[in-house]
């Protein structure tokens, strides 16, 4: 039988699974965390199960059914706690898959190579938050940080707390921290009335296909109303002020191109400010594949998921932001087409129905360029090297240089600990505008050939390069 790979365990990656299963694939599913289920599935461990569980989650009885059905096929081997941290290019053929499983911060971790006839990448997004003065107080957290832990620990980040950024998901956000206990002081958005009209009410009734979001909205506005928690447009948190943590923010309204009109801010008390100005994809492992991908970081796929490498699939988040539903229909296509089999309508339907949802997403809650108007020049950009955007600003002046790669070498931004994870695309859009023409290889901070921090005692013991008997 075909062997397939599947890198991720979210929503694309245990569609993909199954969906060559269904094709008589055996099947290895890599996960680096403790269950599979993605962010989106995200929840408590086994040990620790709620019987309220479902209360937390869209859709949580599929996602029961799925995993359920992964974990009882003998065909298809789950590898939890498996961390890709690197890919061997091969000409006309997919890459080896090098993978430490055990926990990420612990010793004596297991090394597997996967030599698979065909490889489908789902390993989802990075949360992108913009930086603002404050922004490195202790009690600022990415939205997706604050849900994480109430969802998969039941922690709360703060008792009043602030919502701000762009886009849907932080709506989900504040259900979390509601359901915890959290007093939320309000929810900002970016996005003004004119840029949500663009997206949301233009041709409306193609929305019709994507109909059950609107039950899903509802459920947020009705959680808002009941608490009367006051949800701004055209706004957005511009500063964080406290000593030895997040003590308030400053909220200014927004010109259409997300400018900070003078005179507009407002202060809130509040002990943490959650924020998050939407996601980027994850493209580590498909970049040092070869995969080719497009002006905005997303990996490039036809209409049968295929990227630029032969035998490479990718599903999910990679090919672009579109959340849950488009996740699931391309990781059924990606998985079928592994397995040599043809993608079946209703998932080619619903792959078209949520595209169109997700280029909505992209309209009404996309990133404009005023936003760099409310940083100064002792903003920290780069918080791993503690790089502010005075230095970066000067460095590209003094210079002249348009290389990302030597303005990186020149003030560190984006080589510390996460790689340039957190302020990559922020660092590439500030030096952009610096610059004029533009930079001469953006989307470089995405080109990582060690994915993940790997101890030297664990390369040097590494020693197989296959996991087939028939490959030297």
């Amino acid at each position: 039988m075909t062997e397939v790979l599947v890198v991720g365990g979210g929503p694309a990656g245990m569609a993909a699974a199954l969906a060559a299963r269904r094709h008589r694939a055996r099947v290895v599913l890599l996960e680096a965390g403790d269950d599979v289920g993605g962010q989106y599935w995200r929840h408590l461990p086994g040990g620790r199960a709620d019987t309220s569980e479902r209360l937390w989650h869209h859709g949580w009885d599929r996602f029961v059914a799925m995993r359920d059905e992964l974990l009882r096929d003998e065909g298809c081997e789950v590898v939890t706690g498996a961390h890709v941290w690197s890919v061997d290019r091969r000409d006309g053929a997919p890459p080896l898959v090098h993978v430490f499983v055990g926990a990420p911060d612990g010793q004596g971790r297991e090394p597997r190579t996967f030599d698979p006839a065909a490889l489908v990448l789902a390993t989802g997004a990075h949360e992108r938050t913009l930086p603002f003065p404050g922004w490195d107080l202790p009690g600022v957290y990415t939205a997706g940080a604050a849900q994480a832990l109430a969802k998969g620990e039941r922690v709360a980040v703060g008792r009043r707390v602030l919502v701000a950024g762009a886009g849907p998901f932080l709506l989900p956000v504040v259900s979390s921290l509601l359901r915890i206990g959290v007093e939320v002081a309000g929810v900002v958005e970016a996005a003004g009335p004119a840029q949500l009209a663009g997206g949301w009410a233009t041709r409306p009734w193609q929305l019709l296909a994507a109909r059950r979001k609107a039950g899903e909205l509802a459920g947020y506005v009705r959680q808002l109303a009941a608490r009367r928690i006051p949800y701004r447009t055209g706004a957005a948190v511009v500063a964080a002020h406290g000593l030895d943590r997040v003590e308030a923010v400053t909220v200014a309204r927004l010109t259409r191109d997300w400018t900070p009109i003078p005179g507009t801010g407002r202060r809130i008390e509040v002990d943490a400010v959650c924020v998050s100005h939407g996601f980027v994809p994850r493209t580590e492992l498909a970049t040092a594949a070869g995969c080719a991908v497009d002006e905005d970081g997303a990996v490039t796929v036809d209409e049968r998921q295929r990227t630029s490498v032969p035998g490479v699939l990718t599903a999910g988040e990679l090919t672009g932001i579109g959340g849950v539903d488009l996740a699931l229909a391309e990781g059924e296509i990606a998985g079928t087409v592994a397995a040599g089999g043809v993608p079946a309508p209703g998932a080619v339907r619903d792959r078209a129905v949520f595209r169109n949802f997700a280029a909505r997403l992209a309209a009404a809650h996309g990133i404009r360029p005023g936003w760099r108007a409310w940083v100064d020049d002792d903003t920290v950009v780069c918080r791993c090297e503690d790089v502010t955007v005075g230095a970066l600003r000067q460095a590209a002046e003094l210079t002249g240089s348009r290389g990302l790669r030597s303005l990186k070498l020149t003030t560190r931004a984006g080589l510390g600990l996460c790689q340039g994870r957190t302020c990559g695309r922020t660092v590439e859009e500030m030096l952009t505008g610096s610059n004029g023409p533009g930079l001469l290889d953006p989307g470089r901070t995405a080109h990582r050939p060690i994915a993940i921090p790997v101890r030297l005692g664990e390369l040097a013991a590494s020693t197989r390069t296959s996991n087939r008997e028939d490959v030297p």
